[in-house]
């Protein structure tokens, strides 16, 4: 039976997982997210892009009979990509631009089957509605530190929360990994859920 290794340092998308009852390996694939040939795409193809490049990454690194699951999410508001704000600056531009407003939260998967050598990828999309926003709601959001580090500086199951009155689609997507997708993926590659539960 194969190991569930995650390709990624998320603590939501470790979480989500043991959350459903799956035990992952965690192997952090140190990809630079930040390239000109990533930030020149859409935010729809970039996240596609970047969840195989880092499961690909991974995938040199292991081995053991392993199903990789490499993730990338970001936030897409009229075209542009809001990824990790990394400062205060930034996370306080980007609330202010999507108060009050909607984007789409995308995150690509990629998932690899060393054991049966197949690969699956795609794309879940989630449109996210925002509350209007007042400044000091905003300060004492990015005063927090959570928005710096996460797609599109908000959380869905953290301090973001209160800010978030509308989703459309998939809750776990918006999260880091869209279950879903994911048991639909394990079904392709011929393993029941059950199953997936087991591997360690």
């Amino acid at each position: 039976m194969p190991k569930i290794v995650l390709a990624s340092q998320s603590t939501s998308r470790r979480r989500l997982l043991e959350g459903a009852g799956i035990t992952p390996t965690v192997m952090v694939s140190h990809v630079d997210e930040e390239t000109e040939f990533f930030n020149a795409m859409t935010p729809s193809d970039m996240v596609i892009a970047l969840a195989v490049t880092k499961a690909h990454t991974v995938r040199e690194q292991v081995d053991f009979p392993a199903i990789i699951i490499g993730c990338d999410s970001t936030f897409d508001v009229d075209g542009i990509s809001f990824g990790k704000p990394g400062t205060p600056e930034i996370a306080k531009e980007r609330a202010l631009a999507i108060s009050g407003r909607s984007g789409l939260l995308h995150t690509g998967h990629c998932i690899i089957d060393t054991a049966q050598g197949r690969e699956i990828a795609d794309r879940v999309t989630t449109k996210v509605t925002f509350s209007q926003m007042s400044e000091s709601e905003i300060d004492d959001y990015i005063a927090s530190g959570e928005p710096l580090h996460v797609a599109g500086g908000f959380t869905l199951d953290g301090f973001g929360s209160p800010f978030i009155p509308v989703i459309e689609g998939d809750y776990t997507n918006v999260v880091g990994i869209s279950m879903p997708f994911l048991r639909s993926a394990m079904l392709q590659l011929g393993y029941s859920w059950p199953q997936v539960k087991e591997m360690r």
